[in-house]
C-alpha cells in the first residue's frame, strides 16, 4: 500500500517530517491488521482497518486520552487518525513490551485509575467491545445503564443471531431483577479499561504496566475486576495489590458474574458456538441467587 496519506497524517501531528523507510507486519488481536513503521528515527505502531471504519479508530483514540488524563498507567498516546479509499487508520506511540512482569504495579495503577470519575455513568462518546458497537449514553443510574446499554443490548443482538428463545427469556427475567444484586451495594462511576483480558496489558522495558485496545467508558470498577477474571492470566499480586489499594465490597462474587456475562454474550455474538450455552448457564447461575 502507499504510504503517503498516514506520512502526512504523522507530520501533521507532530510537526515532524516523516517518511517510512520500513514497515513489518506485527501479531496482536483479530480484528484490525497492524504494523510497526520506522524511519528518520521514529517509530510508530499502526493499526489499519476498511476505510468505513474510521469511527471505531476515533473512539479507541478518546479512551486512550482518557486513561493518560487519570495520570495513572501507561498507555501508547494516539498520534494520528485518518482514512483513504484504501483503509482506516490509528497511529500510536510504540511502546516496546516484554519487559519484567508488573502484576503488582498493574493492581495498584487500576485501582489509581478507577477513582478517576465522572457525574454519571457512560463516556463522552459510543466505542466498541471488541467489533461489537458500545452503547455509551450518559445515564445517572448504574442499574439503568447496565441493563440497557450492556446486558439488554447483547440479549437484544444475541436473539437476532440465534440464540435460544429460552435464554433470551431468562435474560429478560434477570434484567427485571437487577436491582437485587445492588441492595447494598451503591458503585460510583469509575474510568474503566472496558476490555482489560490478559492480551490487553504488557510491561514496558522497565517494568512499567502498559494497558492498550481499551472500550473505555465510566462504569462499576468490579466490571474491570471481573473482566480480569474471565480468561486468567493475572496473578496474586494484581489481586493483592488492587485490594491493598481499594478494597472490594464482598457483594463481588455474585456480580462478578454478572459483568462476565456482558463479555461472553458480545463473544456469542462475534463467534457464536459454545458461547451461547455458556452464557446461559451464567443466567441461570445469577437468577438462582436471587
Amino acid at each position: 500500500m502507499g504510504w503517503e496519506a498516514i506520512e502526512r497524517a504523522i507530520e501533521a501531528a507532530t510537526g515532524d517530517c516523516f517518511r517510512v523507510r520500513s514497515h513489518r507486519d506485527v501479531g496482536g488481536g483479530c480484528i484490525n491488521q497492524a504494523a510497526l513503521l520506522e524511519g528518520d528515527g521514529q517509530r510508530y505502531f499502526l493499526k489499519r482497518n476498511q476505510p468505513g471504519l474510521l469511527a471505531m479508530f476515533e473512539a479507541e483514540a478518546a479512551g486512550l486520552r482518557e486513561i493518560i488524563a487519570s495520570d495513572s498507567l501507561r498507555a501508547p498516546a494516539p498520534v494520528a487518525t485518518g482514512c483513504d479509499r484504501q483503509c482506516s487508520w490509528l497511529v500510536l506511540e510504540y511502546i516496546e513490551l516484554g519487559g519484567p512482569a508488573a502484576d503488582g504495579d498493574l493492581g495498584q495503577g487500576l485501582a489509581t485509575m478507577h477513582r478517576s470519575s465522572a457525574r454519571n455513568f457512560g463516556f463522552w462518546q459510543d466505542n466498541f467491545i471488541g467489533a461489537t458497537p458500545q452503547v455509551n449514553t450518559w445515564t445517572d443510574s448504574w442499574i439503568d445503564f447496565l441493563r440497557e446499554h450492556r446486558l439488554g443490548y447483547q440479549l437484544r443482538l444475541a436473539g437476532s443471531n440465534g440464540a435460544e428463545a429460552s435464554m433470551i427469556d431468562a435474560g429478560q427475567r434477570l434484567l427485571d431483577v437487577l436491582p437485587l444484586f445492588f441492595c447494598t451495594y451503591h458503585p460510583q462511576p469509575s474510568l474503566l479499561h472496558g476490555d482489560l483480558w490478559g492480551g490487553n496489558r504488557g510491561s514496558d522495558p522497565t517494568g512499567r504496566p502498559v494497558i492498550f485496545d481499551p472500550a473505555v467508558y465510566y462504569g462499576d470498577r468490579e466490571a474491570d475486576l471481573a473482566m480480569t477474571e474471565l480468561f486468567g492470566s493475572f496473578d496474586d499480586r494484581f489481586y493483592q495489590s488492587y485490594r491493598d489499594s481499594w478494597d472490594i465490597d464482598q457483594g463481588y462474587t455474585t456480580r462478578k458474574v454478572l459483568y462476565k456475562l456482558y463479555h461472553v454474550l458480545n463473544h456469542f455474538n462475534l463467534f457464536g458456538g459454545g458461547y451461547g450455552r455458556q452464557a446461559d448457564e451464567m443466567i441461570g447461575q445469577l437468577l438462582a441467587e436471587v
